[in-house]
C-alpha cells in the first residue's frame, strides 16, 4: 500500500490547540490506547498502568534558548532558529526573512553581536550556516541574548512560565531546539512513585532540532526525507534495557524522541548499541519495531511524520479512532497538551 501524506491528515478545531500547560505537570488527561480499546484517564493514573520490572526510557534533552531577533546589513528584519550548535563559532539555523539573505551576508542579532551567513546548509538547503563575526561562544551567546523558542501554533510570546513548564524535570543536557513533550508530565513526586513500585528509569539524548515542526512537501511519504538529528546512549542505559528483556519487563519509550533514539540503536534481539551517532530514522506503518514495547506520547499535528509514527507503532486505524475520540472528548493537543498510552494489540 502506497500512503500518502492526506491518509494522516484530519479534522482538528483550533481550539484545541492547548496554548498553555496544564495547572500542574500531572494534571493532563491521558488517553490509553490499547489496540481499538480506549480508556479515558488522568496522567496521574500513569503509575496504576505500569508494574514492576517495567522499564522508562526518557530524553534528557534541555531546550537552549535558540530564537533570536535581529536585522540585515540593509536594515531588513529577521527571526533566526538555531537547528544546532555546531562549535563555539558555528551554527545551524533557519531565517525567516522577507527575503533570504545571500551568501557572506552579515546579520546583526539581539543588537548585540554578529553573525555571517555563510551558505545553505542542510540535505535539501532549507537551513543556512551562520559564524561569528568577532570570537565569542554560540552557547553563551544563546544563553544570554536568545528567546525560548516555543513551537509556531503557540501564539503567546515565551513567558516566565514557560522558562520552566517548557522543560522536563529531569532536563541536564543543553541542545534541543524543542521540547520532548511526553515528559513535560512527569514531576518529581510521580518519579519517585513510580521508583517505589519498582518501575525502573533510564536516560538517553537525543537533541530535537526545529526541523520536527517541518511540514512534509511531498505527496507519497515513501518520497520524504528525514532531518537528521544528535543522539547518544549511555552504557548504563543499554544494560538496563538487556536487563529489562532478560527479565521479561517492558520498554516504555517517554516520547517518540526516545523511541527514534532507540530504534536508531537498535538490535534485532531488542538490545540497543551504545554511543552517539546521527538519525534520520523515518518511521511509518509497516515498520517492525525492535525495542520498544509501549509509548508514552502527546497529540501531534495533522500530515506529520510524528502522526505516521504513531499510527506505525499503534496501527493506522486505531490512531484514527483514538484521535477521532480525543477531539469528540475535547482533548488538548500538542506540546501543551494531553497524552496518550499507547499498547499495541498482540505486542
Amino acid at each position: 500500500m502506497s500512503l500518502t501524506v492526506d491518509d494522516f491528515d484530519f479534522p482538528l478545531p483550533p481550539e484545541l490547540i492547548a496554548q498553555h500547560p496544564a495547572a500542574e505537570r500531572r494534571g493532563s488527561r491521558l488517553l490509553h490506547v490499547c489496540g481499538r480499546q480506549q480508556a479515558d484517564r488522568q496522567f496521574a493514573d500513569l503509575p496504576g498502568l505500569l508494574k514492576a520490572g517495567d522499564l522508562l526510557v526518557f530524553n534528557d534533552t534541555k531546550v537552549i534558548k535558540a530564537r533570536f531577533f535581529g536585522c540585515k546589513e540593509t536594515g531588513g528584519q529577521v527571526e533566526i532558529m538555531l537547528e544546532r550548535i555546531v562549535d563555539a563559532n558555528h551554527a545551524i539555523c533557519q531565517i525567516r526573512a522577507s527575503k533570504a539573505p545571500k551568501a557572506g551576508c552579515l546579520l546583526k542579532l539581539a543588537d548585540a553581536f554578529e553573525v555571517r551567513m555563510t551558505g545553505r546548509a542542510g540535505t535539501d538547503g532549507d537551513f543556512f550556516a551562520l559564524e561569528l563575526v568577532a570570537p565569542g561562544d554560540f552557547w553563551e551567546l544563546a544563553e544570554t541574548y536568545g528567546k525560548l523558542p516555543l513551537p509556531p501554533y503557540i501564539e503567546h510570546p515565551a513567558e516566565g512560565a514557560d522558562e520552566t513548564r517548557y522543560q522536563t524535570v529531569y532536563a541536564r543536557e543543553p541542545g534541543a531546539v524543542a521540547a520532548p513533550t511526553a515528559g513535560l508530565h512527569f514531576d518529581e513526586a510521580m518519579l519517585a512513585t513510580l521508583q517505589a513500585q519498582g518501575v525502573n528509569t533510564a536516560f538517553l539524548t537525543l537533541h530535537v532540532g526545529a526541523g520536527t515542526y517541518r511540514p512534509m512537501r511531498v505527496e507519497k511519504i515513501a518520497d520524504h526525507r528525514m532531518h537528521s538529528e544528535r543522539f547518544e546512549i549511555s552504557p548504563a542505559t543499554a544494560e538496563t534495557i538487556a536487563a529489562t528483556r532478560a527479565a521479561g519487563g517492558r520498554v516504555i519509550a517517554v516520547g517518540t524522541t526516545s523511541l527514534r533514539a532507540l530504534e536508531s540503536a537498535g538490535n534485532e534481539d531488542g538490545t540497543v548499541r551504545v554511543g552517539a551517532g546521527e538519525t534520520d530514522i523515518f518511521i511509518t506503518p509497516g515498520y517492525r519495531f525492535k525495542v520498544v514495547d509501549r509509548l508514552i506520547t502527546n497529540f501531534h499535528l495533522p500530515k506529520s511524520t510524528l502522526l505516521m509514527l504513531v499510527s506505525a507503532f499503534a496501527g493506522h486505524d486505531e490512531i484514527r479512532a483514538a484521535y477521532a475520540h480525543a477531539v469528540g472528548e475535547r482533548y488538548r493537543f500538542f506540546s501543551y497538551g494531553d497524552a496518550m498510552l499507547l499498547e499495541p494489540a498482540g505486542r
